[in-house]
């Protein structure tokens, strides 16, 4: 069986600049077409929108807003423990020496761990430990 021989010629400059215009422009539709959230700290009322790709403390700091405590962002400190009190999440493997598996099915989880998958009303749980600033 003979194979069709292949093209050794290398793609016109204009060729890619249309590949490198179409792949931006489908970045671009695809970051507008995200969806958002209301999330809400009861403790304060404040409120702030966090998208479904990104976890509530990072939609949080990323607003420069205040509320959830910000510790590792990784779950290895348990400062930004929450409740959740209402709306829909994903959550991520959280450490069981910050969070139980009882926690966990009661709403409270890590900041850093949890997506949300609807508008999210949290309490904030976590405190630092020790004083990182005079």
């Amino acid at each position: 069986m003979k194979r069709p021989p292949r093209s050794t010629a290398s793609p016109s400059p204009e060729g890619e600049q249309a590949a490198l215009g179409a792949s931006r422009r489908e970045a671009e539709a695809t970051a507008t077409a995200r969806t958002y959230f209301a999330v809400t700290v009861a403790d304060t009322g404040e409120s702030f929108r966090c998208g479904e790709h990104e976890t509530l403390l990072a939609g949080m700091e990323r607003l420069g807003k205040c509320g959830i405590p910000v510790g590792c962002r990784g779950g290895g400190c348990g400062v930004c423990k929450v409740r959740i009190e209402s709306g829909a999440f994903s959550a991520r493997a959280m450490s069981r020496e910050h969070v139980s598996a009882e926690e966990e099915g009661a709403g409270i989880v890590l900041a850093c761990r949890v997506k949300p998958l609807s508008d999210i009303r949290l309490a904030v749980l976590g405190q630092m430990k020790k004083k990182v600033c005079a």
